[in-house]
């Protein structure tokens, strides 16, 4: 699995770094097709920092999260939760549209 992790208007530092690696390496576990993370931090605004996680799967498919707060430790730990909400439920649509097949009755 390929992660990448940049900052805007901040400096990633090797704690941010390491938190965001640790929480996010726990998603293929929630929809095992991930192939790529990407962890973007914007600390542009005067006292929020701003944290979206894009993960990318198998087949084009793309997951989006943003979260806003004031400690960047805090809004990346949401961010993940938001994350594999999604994905889990998009586990369990696919899960449950597959097709058993036709059955007749006698």
């Amino acid at each position: 699995m390929l992660f990448t992790i940049s900052g805007k208007h901040i400096e990633i530092t090797e704690g941010i770094r390491r938190h965001a690696e640790e929480k996010t390496a726990k998603l293929p576990r929630y929809y095992n097709s991930i192939n790529q993370i990407e962890v973007i931090i914007d600390g542009s605004a005067a006292s929020n920092t701003s944290v979206e996680i894009i993960a990318r799967a198998e087949h084009s498919k793309i997951f989006v999260v943003t979260e806003t707060g004031v400690d960047a430790y805090k809004c990346i730990d949401v961010a993940v939760h938001k994350l594999e909400r999604q994905l889990r439920r998009k586990k369990t649509k696919e899960r449950n549209n597959k097709h058993t097949g036709c059955i007749e009755s006698a």
